[in-house]
């Protein structure tokens, strides 16, 4: 279909559905580029509404990058909510672009944004409205290269059966790789397999095609090979040596979306070793972007897009060495401007009554947000997050002291060696905090509660162990709603089935691909959504590809069984999550690496993969001689 016949259409159906501007284009900072005069294009997709889609700070670098390429261009698309879905249906309008309106199958690469499992199903859904074919291996040279990346792609093998390629950590470097390989493919007219060995080639990038899986009769893996020269075994996560400078341009939405900010990433990886955490995990190693640059990206932003909130991201950002210095000087620098700072990934073990002093200048007093994770001593250890009730209790304290009204406190239920007694400590550890509330502000203090559920994820020292049972969830969170009753307190939980959901697609096989085909087959979509998951949708199609739900949730795994992401390696070896692990069955902690290298594997991994740059010195954050400060890095060997 032509652009301006989408474009005629959409005039006609844009009046019916809500937020239209979902779906136009046209925001300030979008890129337009010639479509004839440009020869190589991508599809940047987020299969979620543009609410979300917008707010994905992955999606917009890898925007930026493309567009500043004189011969390629990137385009946005993003899942169409329900109302617009059944009317692009029944028109006959597919998937398209909001820069030129081009349907899907009309680019070059369509490169999925995949941070989380349960967006599987809307990819499909966006394949299929966008008119290119679900099956990898159905698609020939004048069907686009699908490609995914995202945290959820570590364990890609549920997907295998739709994407193309998976781009396999760090996208910067990686996606101008890619452009290349297309360009020779188009320039020189050759094979989709070829294409598809090229990428193969390149570090990060898993083609599934070319790796065979045997499996036991009870479905356990027995071996993964590849079958191609060009396939790398094992798939070794990409990484950005140095983080570039900060995206300034971002395009400024319509509508209203889920976070209006300008998002500055201040560092990457985490060093704290959480054993639930596979974001901090698989991002490893640290790196930190120079206040300097981070106080001039602020600058810019504010002055190409106008927004004065700015987020200062990170894993850990109160772990950040500079984090002061960075917040007096966007305080003073921008004092005449106003502007409202947010820090959203505070550790109460990380930051300082100074630092609280600073933002209470520069914050909105909403809410104060902090991650116990566990409330007793016991879990925290278990789980590598130790920080003492004493100083939880001392730090809410302080917080409320300044005039924030709300704390937000997150938890986890669900936890290896958890108890009953564990949970009900949530509930005591909550009301403590309440009181430190009253003593400073009255009833003015409020307490709002999120429990989520624990999902084994790969990649982290309890990759091996079952999740909690269905039956398991609802007991724990009915001792919660009955703990968390009174004023002052707001209690919010996670349903138990999207658990389920979750722990079958991050912990899959390649059968699980016939499980998602099926459950779409069905009607599913949105799946992260409340009022769309359907959890009988779901169990239909377990039951259609004659597989069993629990082997995924229920079964602990020996040590020795080969996992079915064991061929991805995030940097990290198998002998260190084990030995982890082990330590969890004690209660054994480790400290932050910054402070003590663990030999996790991350710099091994990375110098090989470095040896063709000779000349490059790779600074490690993680290794700091104890008897010098955080901020003094150690210079590893020449490699």
């Amino acid at each position: 279909m032509k652009p301006e016949t989408i474009q005629a259409k959409l005039e006609h159906l844009l009046p019916k559905v809500q937020k239209p501007g979902r779906y136009i284009g046209g925001e300030l900072n979008q890129v337009t580029k010639d479509w004839d005069g440009t020869p190589y294009r991508f599809a940047m997709a987020f299969p979620d509404i543009y609410d979300l889609g917008m707010s994905n700070l992955g999606l917009a670098i890898l925007y930026d990058i493309i567009n500043k390429q004189e011969d390629a261009l990137a385009e946005r698309v993003f899942a169409p909510w329900a109302d617009m879905e059944q009317l692009m249906r029944e028109e006959d309008i597919p998937l398209y672009s909001l820069e030129s309106k081009r349907p899907l199958s009309a680019f070059d690469v369509v490169g999925f944004s995949l941070p989380y499992e349960t967006l599987y199903t809307n990819t499909l859904n966006m394949l299929d409205m966008g008119n290119v074919p679900l099956f990898s291996a159905q698609r020939t040279n004048n069907d686009p290269l699908i490609i995914a990346g995202g945290h959820a792609t570590l364990n890609p093998e549920p997907m295998v059966d739709f994407i193309d390629a998976f781009v396999i950590g760090e996208g910067e470097d990686v996606i101008l790789e890619i452009l290349q390989a297309v360009r020779h493919w188009k320039d020189n007219k050759t094979s989709r397999e070829s294409l598809l060995r090229s990428l193969a080639a390149i570090w990060g990038v898993y083609v599934p095609a070319f790796y065979s899986v045997r499996q036991d009769f009870d479905g356990t893996i027995l071996d993964v090979t590849a079958t191609t020269p060009e396939a790398q075994l094992p798939v070794i996560k990409r990484i950005v040596p140095k983080l570039p400078p900060p995206l300034t341009n971002f395009i400024v939405p319509y509508v209203d979306v889920t976070h209006n900010r300008i998002p500055i990433e201040i560092m990457r990886g985490c060093t704290r070793g959480c054993r639930f955490c596979q974001a901090g995990m698989i991002t490893r190693p640290v790196r930190e972007r120079p206040v300097s640059e981070i106080s001039d990206a602020i600058k810019l932003a504010m002055e190409q897009t106008g927004i004065e909130e700015i987020g200062l991201l990170s894993l850990s950002s109160s772990d950040y060495d500079e984090v002061l210095t960075l917040v007096k000087e966007v305080t003073t620098r921008f004092k005449d401007r106003h502007i409202n700072i947010s820090l959203p990934s505070l550790r109460i073990e990380s930051f300082s009554v100074e630092l609280m002093d600073l933002l209470k200048e520069n914050s909105r007093r909403g809410g104060f947000t902090l991650a116990p994770e566990a409330a007793t001593e016991r879990m925290r250890n278990i789980i590598n997050k130790y920080v003492s009730t004493e100083q939880v209790l001392e730090t809410a304290g302080e917080i409320y002291k300044r005039g924030w009204q709300t704390i937000k406190l997150y938890f986890m239920i669900g936890h290896p060696s958890e108890t009953l007694e564990d949970v009900e400590a949530i509930g005591e550890l909550c009301k403590a905090v309440l009181r430190e509330g009253r003593k400073a502000l009255g009833n003015r203090a409020r307490v709002n509660v999120g429990v989520s559920t624990f999902v084994p994820k790969p990649h982290t020292p309890f990759q091996w162990v079952p999740c909690d049972s269905i039956k398991q969830i609802e007991a724990k969170q009915q001792i919660l709603r009955k703990a968390l009753r009174g004023p002052g307190l707001k209690f919010n939980w996670t349903d138990p089935k999207a658990t389920m959901l979750e722990a079958w697609l991050s912990r899959g096989d390649r059968r699980m691909g016939h499980v998602i085909y099926k459950a779409w087959e069905k009607g599913a979509h949105f799946d992260a959504w409340q009022e769309h998951f359907d959890y009988g949708i779901w169990m239909e199609a377990f039951d259609d590809a004659g597989l069993e739900p629990t082997f995924y949730t229920h079964r602990e795994r020996p040590i020795d069984e080969i996992l079915p992401w064991d061929h991805i390696n995030a940097g990290l070896t198998k002998k260190f999550l084990t030995e982890d692990y082990l330590w969890s069955l004690e209660g054994r902690t480790r400290v932050d690496c910054r402070e003590r290298c663990f030999a996790c594997g991350i710099l091994p991994k990375f110098a090989q993969i470095r040896r063709d740059n000779p000349g490059d010195v790779w600074e490690c954050p993680e290794v700091r001689s104890p008897k010098r400060s955080r901020r003094e890095v150690i210079p590893l060997v020449q490699v």
